[in-house]
């Protein structure tokens, strides 16, 4: 086993998860979220995105206190890879396992369109396949996407280079753009884009296959 991906109650990206990666050519497992492992032999896990828990409280709120997150967590610990998008990138952010917090999106709608990103560091495996400020076109789907973090954390991401992807018009009011992140050791990644909605050409983009074929060497 290569990729475990993450069900929670209301996800709805999984299969297309599963779809992405089997392109590549990746074994994945679907993993319940009241499983209290990880399937051994996993090199990578991916929280998809969704509405875990009806976003409830806070989107990912709840999704965090499941029982696999812990999984999760000891697994990023010990240096596993880590990918959360969308409603995963809320979950590792309530679990602290990446830092920040999602507010609603500034005009309080629900956005749904592609949107073009700059990638704003590709020192890491998940982005090391594009050039420094390369746009890229990748589809957005949310309603709590407005990242926020205080000053002090700002400067922090900016320092460790933590900033991944920035939105090029800022649909939904993050803080300085941002689009994606990652942890200072930077084997967890978090991005409110969808790159399994942009894997084939017939589907008008192929950005996210590049994103997600980056893994493929530490699998």
């Amino acid at each position: 086993m290569s990729v475990a991906i993450l069900q929670f109650l209301g996800t709805n990206c999984e299969y297309d998860m599963e779809y992405a990666f089997k392109l590549l050519g990746a074994q994945t497992q679907i993993v319940w979220h009241k499983e209290e492992e990880l399937p051994k032999n996993t090199k990578l896990v991916v929280i998809p995105g969704g509405f875990s828990y009806g976003d409830y409280l806070r989107s990912g709120a709840i999704a965090r206190f499941s029982p696999i997150m812990k999984a999760v967590a000891d697994f990023a610990k010990k240096g596993g890879y880590v990918l959360g998008i969308c409603n995963g990138f809320q979950i590792l952010l309530e679990s602290g396992l990446l830092p920040g917090a999602m507010k609603r999106n500034e005009n309080l709608h629900f956005i749904s369109k592609v949107e073009p990103l700059r990638v704003v560091n590709n020192q890491n495996v998940f982005l090391e396949k594009f050039q420094k400020d390369e746009i890229v076109e990748i589809p957005i789907a949310h309603a709590e996407g407005n990242y926020f973090i205080d000053a002090q954390g700002l400067e922090e991401l900016r320092e460790n280079h933590q900033i991944l992807l920035e939105y090029v018009t800022n649909p939904n009011g993050s803080l300085s753009n941002i689009a994606g992140i990652c942890n200072k050791e930077k084997n967890v990644f978090g991005l409110m884009p969808h790159p399994e909605r942009a894997m084939e050409n017939v589907l008008g983009k192929s950005g996210g296959y590049k994103m997600l074929e980056s893994f493929m060497r530490v699998l």
